[in-house]
């Protein structure tokens, strides 16, 4: 019955509907979150790593914490083209989304990290951005007796260290995980899910928009890096692959979903909302040597424009209510 609802929505013959169903499963979603061996998940360490993300005392002003540029209420991001940071002045690259870190290789727009610790790291201590001090950090942890305590049962061998600290955050960071958005009831056989335009949209998005070129998997990332041909003087992956003659300019393919609570969109928020970052993807970019050899521009009509944003509308779940850690005192 779902199949043939498929056919007949997409007027596609019974030939390949197959298909279209098939490509529907490669989006279906991961029943569990991958942990590190040496990392193994816990709701204490969870716990510890949620307070500590949301604690302004890793700052070095203590005015600042992990969620000043990851915010729940804006999809883990901040609807601002560059986070205010230390410096009292716009961040150069809009904050990625920390939704659904667990599955990324690499993080950060040029992937500069390898890990979710390493990543925690660098904001922490960025001059520019949160401008704290491991010293200062632990000395006030350990002067604050509940954190001394929690650090005590879950780490102790050494108790507050600097890679306990990054441990206990990244852990937490691991289960920020996307919700069940009306897309996946779809996909595991609810015909009436989304709507008849986003299924059409989702044809778009695999078929002509040539969006799932780049857009895979149920994180709707390759995790690869790609220069759009967005005007920008930042030079992205390139500082890490400088021999590589496509990785200038380059930028991590971001996934997309709780879109409807991210934008602006871009890797320094060039996108004020999908229309604007749909319009610019049918121009194919600017042409330049390092442009990816996927950027080409197509040709949309209306209807199939508005199709394809409203699938990208069915990739947001409801608003997940987060409560807010009680800090120690």
């Amino acid at each position: 019955m779902l199949l043939a609802v498929s056919a007949l929505a997409f007027g596609v013959n019974s030939v390949n509907a197959q298909g279209f169903a098939t490509e529907k499963l490669n989006y279906r979603r991961p029943t569990s979150i991958p942990f590190p061996d040496d990392a193994p998940y816990s709701p204490q360490m969870a716990t510890l790593g949620k307070m500590l993300f949301f604690d302004p005392r890793l700052s070095g002003k203590q005015n600042l914490s992990c969620a000043s540029c990851h915010n729940p209420s804006f999809g883990f991001e901040v609807p601002v083209s560059g986070a205010i940071g230390a410096t009292n002045k716009p961040l150069a690259r809009k904050a990625p989304t920390v939704l659904n870190a667990a599955w990324l290789p690499t993080l950060f727009w040029d992937g500069r990290a390898p890990d979710l610790e390493t990543q925690a790291m660098g904001p922490i201590t960025a001059d520019a951005e949160m401008d704290g001090k491991f010293p200062e950090i632990i000395a006030r942890l350990k002067g604050t007796p509940e954190y001394e305590a929690w650090f005590g049962k879950l780490f102790p061998r050494d108790g507050v260290t600097q890679d306990n600290i990054l441990t206990a955050i990244a852990t937490y960071e691991r289960t920020v995980v996307s919700g069940w958005a009306p897309f996946d009831r779809w996909v595991e056989g609810d015909a009436t899910a989304i709507s008849p335009a986003a299924q059409r949209g989702f044809a778009v998005f695999t078929g002509k928009g040539q969006c799932a070129a780049c857009h895979t998997g149920w994180n709707f990332t390759d995790n690869k890096f790609h220069d759009l041909g967005v005007q920008t003087k930042d030079i992205g992956r390139a500082a890490f692959e400088p021999d590589n003659p496509l990785a200038k300019h380059a930028f991590k393919t971001p996934g997309l979903r709780n879109l409807t609570y991210r934008a602006p969109f871009g890797h320094a928020g060039q996108f004020a909302n999908l229309d604007q970052i749909v319009a610019f993807y049918e121009t194919g970019g600017i042409a330049r040597p390092s442009r990816s050899p996927l950027m080409k521009p197509i040709r949309l009509e209306p209807q199939e424009r508005e199709d394809l944003i409203a699938f990208l509308h069915s990739l947001t779940a409801e608003q997940t209510r987060i409560a807010l850690p009680n800090l120690p005192n």
